[in-house]
């Protein structure tokens, strides 16, 4: 079967790298990929905002399967376009991924179903915004309701710090903003959790904690992710179950409820506080870095997955996952997540010689005449899994040195709460 993948970033490359290792693939078409993708794929310079193009691409190249990496396409309802029609898409339908397109509608799900999550206020102006922070609580926490590329949520520790950020938010720093969203701050560990359904039925994906943190220390500026490790040293049995019964059932009977067909990556993105799970988000796609870090413990066959999710059969499925630990540290451009150059020449990232339990997957990475240069924020991810996170994590590192990109950074302590030195 020929199958095109939408995206350009580490979380695509490390889906594509996965699907060239299964029987049931012929082709892969990457939209538009990357350097990475481009060494076992074909990438493909195609609007994918543009539905009909993208079909009638399909139909020609005879790409019977899609799967999409990032939200938008999802979020624009690439699944609807396509109900119906030959070419099948892994991954859920409008209504569904308003759970990642609005945190306001995210919310009055939990406040309908009893989902555990921070006290919450929705203003629609910035007038009412600042006359309720004024008997806030800090820190407090002030996020855009829609789409923001992960970075439209602010924490804010004063009063001052909030005002600024509704400005942003009201001035249209993410887009128009009809309303914001104030949320209570809560203080515990974070986890992400992943699962797959098939509209009916759901199976574990995974877990891991990311690092958003631009320094090390979990300090500064949030950022897509400097790094992760699986699994997440949080997860047991009791959590679990808690997970299962008071978030993720009640969301998915609630999507339900609103008319949607839920089929794809669910992420879940949690507080733990005393052994208690608290809803932060929803993703409705794997998590980059998480993806990179999850799939390459994965042991079944990715395309047996998403064949099973999209023809409502997951329950059928057995999903294996090796008993290996895995770290994914991010090499990002000097500069990020604020200015940085692009076009940087990444030298000799060819002659780089790997492992077997290693893997660089890339994301910000363009390929020309004379080489690979960088095309992004985050660049390069490098991952290790063995039965030890600070060998993982040291794997990793030395990999990364011994590119010397000279425009590139890193966070050395990623893992920092699974590895005591």
């Amino acid at each position: 079967m020929n199958v095109g993948i939408i995206g350009s970033g580490g979380r695509e490359h490390a889906i594509c790298y996965l699907l060239n290792k299964s029987k049931k693939v012929s082709k892969i078409f990457c939209f538009p990929g990357n350097a990475g993708t481009n060494l076992i794929a074909q990438n493909v310079n195609l609007n994918t905002d543009n539905f009909p193009e993208l079909e009638r691409y399909c139909l020609r190249k005879d790409i019977k399967m899609l799967v999409v990496g990032p939200e938008k396409p999802l979020v624009n309802g690439i699944v609807d376009h396509f109900k119906g029609k030959s070419i099948r898409v892994f991954g859920p339908d409008k209504i569904s991924s308003k759970l990642e397109g609005s945190k306001i509608f995210t919310k009055k799900i939990c406040q309908k179903k009893n989902i555990p999550t921070s006290k919450f206020k929705i203003c629609e102006n910035l007038t009412e915004t600042i006359d309720y922070l004024k008997n806030s609580y800090f820190p407090i926490v002030i996020k855009a309701d829609g789409l923001a590329s992960g970075k439209g949520v602010y924490i804010c520790k004063n009063f001052n710090e909030a005002k600024v950020a509704a400005k942003e938010i009201f001035n249209g720093k993410f887009g128009f903003a009809e309303q914001i969203l104030i949320e209570e701050f809560l203080d515990g560990e974070e986890m992400s959790y992943f699962i797959v359904t098939d509209g009916k039925n759901y199976k574990f994906f995974g877990s891991a904690q990311d690092h958003k943190r631009v320094g090390e220390g979990d300090t500064g500026k949030n950022t897509g992710g400097m790094g992760c490790y699986s699994p997440s040293r949080l997860l047991n049995d009791a959590l679990e179950l808690k997970i299962k019964k008071k978030i993720i059932e009640p969301t998915l009977n609630a999507i339900n409820e609103h008319g949607g067909v839920y089929k794809g990556f669910l992420y879940i993105g949690l507080m733990i506080k005393n052994d208690e799970p608290f809803l932060i988000e929803f993703n409705v796609r794997m998590g980059d870095p998480e993806c990179q870090t999850i799939l390459p413990t994965l042991n079944t066959d990715l395309m047996n997955i998403f064949i099973s999710c999209c023809d409502g059969t997951l329950n059928q499925s057995k999903i294996n996952f090796s008993k290996f630990k895995s770290i994914c540290i991010v090499l990002c451009s000097k500069g990020y997540p604020e200015k940085f150059d692009n076009n940087i020449e990444i030298e000799d990232l060819e002659q780089l010689k790997l492992l077997e339990n290693q893997n660089i997957f890339h994301a910000g990475t363009l390929k020309t005449k004379t080489g690979i240069i960088s095309n992004g924020g985050r660049v390069l991810s490098f991952v290790s899994t063995s039965d030890d996170f600070l060998k993982c994590r040291n794997e990793a590192i030395n990999l990364i040195k011994k590119l010397n990109w000279k425009n590139g950074y890193f966070r050395a302590d990623i893992g920092n709460k699974v590895i005591k030195i």
